[in-house]
């Protein structure tokens, strides 16, 4: 498979990486019906864990079977398949070489009381997606939590594992605890220094949220007040969480959060791309979806990330 120029020159910016861990970011970039383009789609599937099967299968059912998201993703043509270890061990066999996979290394449950602190257990190994044939490994971190400094450390040992045996790491940061407002979360000042924080920890791949224009830290928001960033448009910050994830220098994809109505989805994957960030990474807004809807609004987001639609 030829490289293409795009893809090069995203690889270039990793300077300090294996050859294994480049191979393996070729192959998410060039998998797919948006290989070579540097703009991605990956499917994640460990809602299961975090909400429960009932909330995250029932509104199609077809997705309590595992084989179900390996399929689809492929067959939508998307660039890599993430979940946790149980899901991907169920159709490993199966679809051995058929699609790029992430193996999500911790989760969290919703069957946790309000007062346990906001964290993830580690529930899988590098060594499980050396095993599975896994592109990368998953690993989510709040920031903002009071668990925060465990989190970072824990992904930097097994980030550093990780890349001595060829395998790629995507963070999820999402803020989220006990220093952060529930409209926090989603704000742009918060949301762009979840970036850095990923891109510090040594990211290959970031996953975050798209942003509203509040601005959360008081300190922060003279800096933005007095610098005049543009946080306007949604296309503006995506453009600035690019920014704090080294210009541009790494991977960037946005989650698509709850299922929402197709022009919502359609709308973010635009602001994604007009304001340079990488693709999507949308889950609950495929897979809730009856097969023929998801196939139909997944091959429409390509066109879109390829400036068709």
């Amino acid at each position: 498979m030829r490289v293409t120029k795009t893809v090069q020159k995203i690889l270039s910016y990793y300077e300090g990486e294996t050859p294994g861990v480049k191979r393996n970011l070729f192959r998410m970039l060039m998998d797919g019906r948006l290989g070579g383009t540097g703009k991605m789609i990956i499917l994640p599937v460990d809602q299961g864990f975090e909400h429960g099967p009932a909330r995250t299968f029932a509104a199609n059912p077809a997705g309590y079977d595992p084989h179900y998201h390996y399929q689809l993703a492929i067959d939508a043509g998307l660039n890599a398949y993430a979940a946790p270890l149980g899901m991907l061990e169920a159709g490993a066999d199966t679809f051995a070489g058929q699609i790029s996979t992430i193996l999500k290394v911790n989760s969290a449950n919703s069957l946790m009381s309000d007062t346990a602190g906001r964290n993830q257990a580690i529930t899988a190994s590098v060594n499980d997606a050396l095993r599975l044939g896994c592109a990368a490994i998953g690993f989510t971190i709040y920031p903002g939590s009071d668990m925060a400094l465990q989190m970072y450390e824990e992904i930097s040992a097994m980030r550093q594992e990780a890349a001595a045996k060829g395998i790629a790491t995507v963070i999820w940061s999402y803020p989220r605890g006990e220093a952060i407002t529930k409209d926090g979360e989603t704000a742009i000042d918060v949301a762009a220094y979840a970036a850095q924080i990923a891109a510090l920890l040594g990211a290959h791949i970031i996953k975050i949220k798209l942003s509203s224009n509040h601005l959360m830290l008081s300190e922060a928001k003279k800096v933005y007040l007095d610098e005049k960033i543009d946080v306007a448009t949604q296309a503006a910050r995506v453009r600035h969480c690019m920014q704090a994830s080294f210009s541009g220098r790494r991977i960037v994809v946005f989650s698509g959060g709850a299922k929402k109505g197709e022009d919502g989805v359609y709308d973010d994957a635009r602001a994604i791309r007009d304001g340079g960030g990488n693709g999507s990474i949308i889950g609950r807004n495929s897979f809730q979806r009856p097969r023929d809807e998801a196939l139909a609004m997944l091959s429409k987001l390509v066109d879109i990330y390829k400036g068709r639609a």
